[in-house]
């Protein structure tokens, strides 16, 4: 089975390229289908619930109810899934919508990526992502996410938001509803500010899925160099995401007391 909708991806790439590279402060992207229709099915029908398998779940301040999940078994459908989405093909089209003159490298271990899921409360507030691969030290430059959320409601909140935050202002840029095979992909920098804030109020039994990759390439202009860091968060929420946050924080530090 494909899984990736290249033809289609192909023909539209011009049009794709001209949106993504018209986007500032950082370049982004929003479109949806990139999945033939029958893998898509494929895919939501396939994909493991949180109580199935080994998930990682922690709380942190600025992260509750967030499940991951980035090993599978070989040659099983979500492997396929992310084998093509590493593949040599979307590579290419990636550095064609992208501009990035470097080769782009893909994740086999798909660190921090994966499929990610999110239930009832769960929230991930606005940041910056790493920007050195811990291995391979190489450079993070794109995030491509896909949605796998059927019917999805605005009521039900966990919008993807994408800021541009400095030191004179916060503006929120777009909003986006995580709906059933729509596509993200953005550039990862210093002002590449996204998250989802707002936690989710949905109803029991639902949850909020997406498959997530990241790229590298080993260098990058100069001018978008920074010392190495891992996820830096902001709050866009003033009083409201401090009182989230210390009630997260409290979760947190019960979790790992219960785990001693």
């Amino acid at each position: 089975m494909k899984f990736i909708d290249i033809n289609r991806l192909l023909y539209l790439r011009d049009d794709l390229n001209k949106e993504f590279q018209s986007k500032s402060p950082f370049r982004y992207l929003v479109f949806d289908n990139i999945l033939l229709e029958e893998a898509a099915e494929s895919i939501h029908d396939s994909y493991p619930r949180v109580i199935d398998g080994a998930w990682d779940k922690k709380t942190y301040l600025d992260q509750n109810n967030k499940f991951h999940k980035r090993n599978f078994e070989n040659n099983s459908l979500i492997q396929k899934v992310f084998d093509e989405l590493n593949s040599k093909s979307f590579l290419e089209w990636l550095n064609f919508i992208t501009n990035i003159e470097e080769p782009l490298i893909a994740d086999p271990e798909l660190f921090g990526g994966g499929l990610h899921q999110s239930i009832n409360g769960a929230f991930l507030n606005v940041h910056v992502d790493y920007n050195f691969h811990p291995k391979t030290k190489y450079h993070r430059r794109i995030n491509v996410l896909i949605y796998m959320n059927k019917n999805w409601k605005d009521e039900y909140e966990g919008h993807l938001e994408l800021w541009e935050i400095n030191e004179s202002k916060q503006t929120l840029l777009k909003k986006i509803s995580p709906k059933f095979n729509r596509c993200v992909i953005f550039e990862t920098n210093e002002v590449s500010f996204h998250g989802h804030p707002k936690p989710l109020n949905i109803p029991d039994g639902m949850s909020r899925k997406s498959l997530a990759t990241y790229y590298y390439t080993k260098t990058r202009p100069s001018s978008e160099i920074s010392h190495d860091h891992n996820t830096i968060y902001v709050n866009t929420e003033g009083s409201k995401g401090n009182i989230k946050r210390f009630k997260s924080g409290v979760k947190s530090f019960l979790e790992r007391i219960n785990k001693k």
